[in-house]
């Protein structure tokens, strides 16, 4: 008897069970097919779609023939089934209204079969202003550069965010900028932006951080200095701008956003001793060091005579020891002589930090002794600042490749 029972409820617990599962899938059944119902067939949807192209067609017209603004059309996905919607550009009815209730959830956008052209939108509307540094250009400009600048007194760091450039003027009909950017009077290293192809307004948006007591901040001045890259890799300056920090309160943890016009960098300083020009090159698989001694101008000579002859002494020193010097030959009589001679010395990479160059101008006059019209030294940061600095440093970032540059001449170096 209790064998009978156990098997009663058994089989009663089955059925149960068994009909509990019956009507879960029931449930689902009807949920899916409520889904499907949901969606209304279109009657005719490539006569909706030639609707919509025929409107695109419409305003590209109008476009054409007026001088309004490009307009863009304003698309109803179908989903949007909470009323009847009407194509305004052909004033036909093109969805009836269903239940909102039935509305589904999910629709797919990659499909325009069943969207609906319910207009237009002018995008001059949602255009922001012009700012007035933005258009007010002075004649003859270079260009223009946006930066910002923030100073941590905590941490003693200063940030400069180079923000954009507008109106370069390339050497070429294309233009893909870059800046550098040094912290006078440390002109040993620089930050760089990446380089933007192919355009006159380029947008950077980065970031550089400069380590900098709150002492001696306002005793430095921001170079910012603007490239084009071409083809060949080779950089060309297009204009700088030199912006003293002594100018600015940066001692309120504020955040300064400024903007200054580009100018051309004086490719020859004046100089009372005149000027001359050389060219460097350096070889780092021979550990060749060579100086192309091209021209002087606007020297000072001792005397206006045809014995007095002009001409280059190139030394090569580490520290103030003479290593080995080369003479070109003399040019008589002339205060802007021209030499065309190339000089070759060894020096290995690892000595290139403790090695310097000085060329000296020398007038000799027979009978007397020889004067001197004027020095220049290039070399690394710990013999030199400025454009020697640059010049040396510029050699070094281009192996085997010949950098010229034009150098005043001083007496005392």
């Amino acid at each position: 008897c209790t064998g009978q029972a156990a098997a009663v409820a058994g089989g009663v617990t089955g059925g149960i069970l068994l009909f509990v599962l019956l009507g879960i899938i029931a449930y689902l059944l009807w949920k899916k097919l409520c889904c499907l119902l949901s969606y209304e067939q279109l009657s005719s949807p490539v006569k909706t779609t030639n609707a919509i192209c025929q409107a695109q067609a419409t305003s590209e017209i109008q476009l054409k023939n007026t001088s309004r603004s490009r307009s863009v059309p304003f698309i109803l996905p179908p989903r949007l089934q909470r009323q009847d919607w009407v194509d305004l550009l052909h004033e036909e009815h093109v969805q009836e209204h269903s239940d909102p209730s039935r509305i589904p959830t999910r629709s797919s956008f990659h499909s325009l079969a069943g969207a609906y052209a319910v207009g237009t939108i002018n995008p001059e509307l949602y255009d922001f202003p012009e700012e007035e540094s933005e258009r007010d250009f002075p004649e003859g400009s270079i260009g223009r550069l946006w930066f910002s600048l923030e100073y941590n007194q905590e941490t003693e760091k200063l940030q400069v965010s180079l923000i954009k450039a507008r109106k370069l003027q390339p050497p070429a009909d294309s233009c893909s900028p870059l800046v550098k950017i040094y912290l006078l009077p440390d002109e040993r290293s620089c930050f760089q932006t990446k380089t933007k192809c192919k355009t006159l307004n380029p947008q950077f948006d980065e970031d550089f951080v400069f380590q900098v007591s709150s002492k001696m901040l306002l005793h430095r001045t921001l170079k910012f200095l603007v490239y084009h890259v071409d083809k060949q890799k080779k950089h060309h300056l297009l204009g700088q701008v030199l912006f003293p920090l002594k100018n600015e309160a940066l001692t309120g943890d504020n955040k300064l956003v400024l903007w200054r016009d580009l100018e051309k960098e004086n490719l020859e300083p004046p100089s009372e001793c005149g000027h001359i020009q050389f060219s460097l090159s350096y070889n780092n698989s021979l550990g060749l060091l060579t100086v192309v001694v091209l021209r002087a101008r606007g020297l000072k000579l001792q005397e206006q005579s045809h014995a007095a002859s002009v001409y280059v002494k190139v030394s090569l020193m580490s520290h103030q020891k003479l290593i080995k010097s080369k003479k070109t030959a003399a040019v008589v009589g002339s205060p802007n002589p021209v030499y065309n001679e190339t000089f070759s010395f060894k020096a290995e990479q690892t000595e290139l930090d403790t090695r310097s160059l000085s060329l000296s101008v020398l007038q000799s006059i027979k009978g007397e002794k020889t004067h001197l019209l004027g020095r220049v030294v290039v070399g690394p940061f710990m013999y030199t600042r400025g454009r020697e600095l640059e010049h040396w440093n510029e050699m070094l970032s281009k192996p085997k490749e010949l950098v010229k540059r034009w150098h005043a001449l001083c007496h005392s170096m």
